[in-house]
């Protein structure tokens, strides 16, 4: 219960304080300037999918390369879009982890169904 009154007293009668009075640093939003860098960022990534299917690229080789395309993708949606980057550090640290687990678990199912293999 100690803890929950700390949080009650840092919250304030208002209901919510600016980030500078809890002693947490404010972060700054993206501008529409850097919206658009990463929607550039990301329509040049699917432009990469999109050549690498039609590659004719080895099947081992081009699942692995959409495979970290995407993942990449994902994470740059995640982390600005979503504003997960201006979280607490801890949010994006266990999304991180998170994502880097799947992603693993993904690719040894992957080598278990022997899905690299022609």
């Amino acid at each position: 219960m100690e803890g929950l009154d700390e949080a009650r007293g840092e919250i304030g009668a208002r209901g919510s304080v600016e980030p500078g009075e809890t002693g947490h640093a404010r972060r700054r939003h993206p501008s529409a300037k850097e919206y658009v860098r990463i929607g550039v960022i990301l329509v040049v990534l699917t432009t990469l999918e999109v050549w690498t299917s039609y590659s004719g690229l080895p099947h081992g080789l081009l699942i692995t390369m959409l495979f970290g395309l995407g993942f990449v993708k994902f994470v740059l949606v995640v982390l600005w879009p979503m504003h997960l980057r201006f979280d607490d550090a801890r949010y994006s640290r266990f999304f991180i982890m998170g994502a880097s687990g799947a992603g693993i678990l993904f690719l040894v199912v992957l080598l278990l169904l022997k899905a690299f293999a022609r």
